[in-house]
């Protein structure tokens, strides 16, 4: 079974999709097919020639192309779209020419004989291609679409001599697709704003000396030079010089990181005041902005359950409002004797109340009122460093009322720290911070030297605390590591131990009061390492993993909007307790197995409701699946590649304050979804009635659905300016 993907041009809104879908799907061969028109792109499964079904779609009166467009052009303005296709050229024209019927016969109620002539003219120009579109839908699908209703409704205005409401109702008609059609256009491509964000050339080194070259001639391994203030085109290892980065497009982190030899930049971040040398790691069409458009579009394909309702509720909707029309023409002049056409110029016949009802039964505002507020969302998100794999996790993040944190990783940082020293001979009484004296200094100096040639993530910590001081480490000889004791090795002359609590209760003498302290450090989580120098205890280097310094907020932010937070850890109860008490968590779940941690998140889906499991490793990997919404911290927060393919939601950046920020935008998706709903239908209704009282003329129905249509449409791209403020 092939399967094969294309792009199409010329839908103006949900409908016009559903009609394509429909088109193709009846070609034999064809098993499965899918167009969204939220990314205009088609996927078709099954034994068909790709041929067939470009023929298929230009003969239901659509462009395509035979392979996904990268979509890299910015969309255009609202006068080069009018202009850009002779159906909306044609529909300006109409809309110039029926604008003094609009004026002068509906509002001043003005009898002319040029300003029918006008109207009639109007209708020449749009007529004709609104009615070969219903034609095309009737003969290839079987089926009456909304062009059909238009033009049933316009050939009986003209029949009982209502010729400007006939042309009124289709130039209205043309103008409010194209409305659609625009701004959907531009919901659709609000993402791929990012691709601003990337220079088009680069300057790459070479041996004759710098050359200034496209982006998209960059290969693996080519060197670059990145000038202070350029955005880096591509994603890189720096291979010389430093620099403070802007990242804040790709991670959404707000303050400038400091980038050094060695370390990883992308593509469309903004250099600081370093000049900087990069080595080329990815081409530039696989850089991250373009991973992740290509990830966001992915997601804006995948239908929200409300979307998936509301399509379902369409399909029977407008045959209903169909069949109510010829009802109302029919029964009333038939069973009560009421006029079947117009019996004066103020009053309504029962025909034309029929007509009005087929304008009333177009759905373009209540199918449209979905997708481009899933569409916004996603791509406001993905800009502040959120990537949602779909509007179907975005709206279950609306509704989630308990979030499980992982704790080592995600509400720590998941690195060893060197958190305090207790030097023999130092004047504070207390564990005290880094380099705090002479006698702190030269402890940890000490035990840095040693620790330098060993890879164990305590040994890290402690070395890197001594590069911070500005520590200068002599070199260590003879350095090896005692299986399940510690480290030895000599500096300056001197055997130096490193090694825990128990190891220096049976090999070194140490005095009462560090015995416990040690002891008070290890109850509260930390872990304490013992230094012995030429057979003398010379103190403690405490290390503990530390909480991130933006979790206590981001758990005050998430308990501020109602949610129930609990932490899940693997730790023992001392540790998950301290941290605990640190961010300002009060459930807590400690010891846990991986599959452990998914069962703890099976029962508080039974007991708290809809649960997001927020984690970054491995481990984690299991309670993100069981979750109803998983969430991964990125790469930059040290989040493995199974944590991210797992999980619904990724947090770029690492930064825990981004999940207030997704349910904040979630729920506001979901409270605009609701209101435009609220509001197509409530039109729908009010000018149903109206129609039916003989106070609705069919141009105020076709002028209130353009309207609706473009409210919703434009209330839902009001989430593409999406504000919420971060924790601090």
């Amino acid at each position: 079974m092939n399967k094969q993907q294309f792009t199409i041009s010329g839908m103006d809104c949900p409908d016009c999709a559903r009609k394509i879908e429909r088109g193709v799907a009846r070609l034999p061969g064809v098993t499965t097919c899918e167009l969204h028109f939220t990314t205009a792109r088609l996927h078709v499964a099954g034994d068909v020639d790709p041929a067939t079904v470009i023929a298929r779609v230009r003969d239901l009166g659509y462009d395509i192309q035979a392979e996904a467009s990268s979509g890299d052009e910015l969309p255009p303005t609202f006068l080069r779209f009018m202009l850009s296709r002779r159906e909306t050229q044609l529909a300006l024209i109409g809309l110039v020419l029926v604008l003094p019927g609009i004026v002068l016969h509906e509002v001043l109620g003005w009898d002319a004989l040029w300003i029918e002539v006008l109207s009639l003219l109007a209708l020449a120009l749009v007529g004709p291609g609104i009615a070969r579109q219903a034609w095309r839908t009737l003969r290839t699908n079987r089926e009456l679409g909304i062009d059909a209703l238009m033009t049933i409704a316009a050939i009986g205005a003209v029949v009982i001599g209502a010729y400007v409401e006939a042309g009124l109702v289709l130039v209205l008609y043309a103008i409010g697709e194209a409305l659609e059609g625009y701004t959907a256009n531009r919901a659709r491509h609000a993402i791929r704003s990012l691709l601003e964000l990337t220079p088009p050339t680069a300057t790459r080194l070479t041996s004759g000396g710098e050359q200034v070259v496209p982006v998209a001639d960059l290969q693996v391994g080519d060197r670059i030079l990145i000038r202070p203030g350029e955005r880096i085109p591509v994603d890189g290892t720096i291979v010389a010089g430093s620099s403070l980065v802007n990242q804040a497009p790709i991670t959404g982190e707000s303050r400038l990181v400091e980038r050094d030899v060695g370390d990883t930049l992308f593509a469309g971040t903004m250099n600081g005041e370093g000049s900087i040398e990069l080595r080329v790691d990815r081409p530039a069409a696989e850089s991250a902005v373009a991973r992740m458009i290509h990830l966001v579009q992915e997601a804006q394909e995948r239908r929200a359950p409300v979307q998936r309702f509301i399509d379902r509720f369409a399909r029977i909707y407008t045959p209903l409002v169909t069949a109510l029309a010829a009802l109302v023409a029919i029964v009333p002049p038939l069973v009560f004797g009421q006029p079947f056409w117009n019996p004066d110029p103020d009053t309504f016949g029962w025909l034309y109340r029929g007509l009005a009802l087929l304008v009333v039964a177009c759905p373009c505002a209540l199918v449209i009122s979905t997708p481009v507020s899933i569409v916004s969302a996603l791509s406001t998100a993905a800009r502040y460093g959120v990537l949602i794999k779909g509007g179907a996790y975005l709206e279950t993040l609306a509704r989630v009322q308990t979030i499980a944190l992982d704790k080592t990783g995600t509400l720590t940082t998941g690195k060893p720290t060197v958190v305090g020293l207790r030097a023999v001979g130092c004047p504070a009484g207390e564990a005290t911070p880094v380099g705090h004296c002479r006698t702190c200094d030269e402890l940890l100096t000490i035990a840095g030297a040693v620790e330098r040639r060993s890879e164990h993530p305590l040994a890290h910590a402690i070395v890197g605390a001594a590069v911070n001081r500005g520590l200068t480490l002599p070199p260590a000889e003879q350095v090896r590591a005692l299986t399940g004791k510690g480290v030895v090795g000599v500096v300056n002359g001197d055997e130096v131990l490193i090694g825990s609590h128990r190891v220096f209760d049976q090999a070194l003498r140490h005095d009462e009061w560090h015995c416990l302290a040690a002891k008070h450090d290890s109850q509260l989580g930390y872990t304490p390492l013992m230094v012995g120098v030429g057979g003398q205890y010379r103190g403690t280097i405490t290390v503990a993993d530390t909480v991130r310094a933006e979790s206590r907020s981001a758990v005050a932010a998430l308990r501020d909007q109602g949610l129930r937070i609990v932490m899940l850890t693997g730790d023992e109860p001392a540790t998950a307790e301290r941290i605990a008490g640190e961010i300002g968590v009060s459930e807590v779940r400690a010891g846990l197995l991986p599959e452990t941690k998914a069962q703890v998140v099976s029962a508080l889906r039974q007991s708290g409701g809809v649960v997001a499991m927020v984690g970054d490793g491995i481990n984690d990997a299991p309670a993100l699946a069981t979750a109803d919404v998983g969430i991964a911290m990125g790469v930059q927060a040290g989040g493995t590649t199974q944590a991210m393919e797992t999980a619904d939601i990724t947090l770029l950046g690492g930064d825990l304050r981004q999940l207030p920020f997704a349910v904040a935008l979630s729920r506001q998706t979901m409270r605009t979804i609701t209101a435009n709903i609220v509001f197509s239908i409530g039109i729908k209704l009010i000018f149903i009635v109206l129609v039916l009282a003989g106070l609705g003329t069919m141009w105020m129905a076709v002028l209130a659905d353009v309207g609706a249509s473009l409210l919703v449409t434009l209330n839902g791209m009001r989430l593409l300016g999406f504000r919420a403020r971060l924790p601090q």
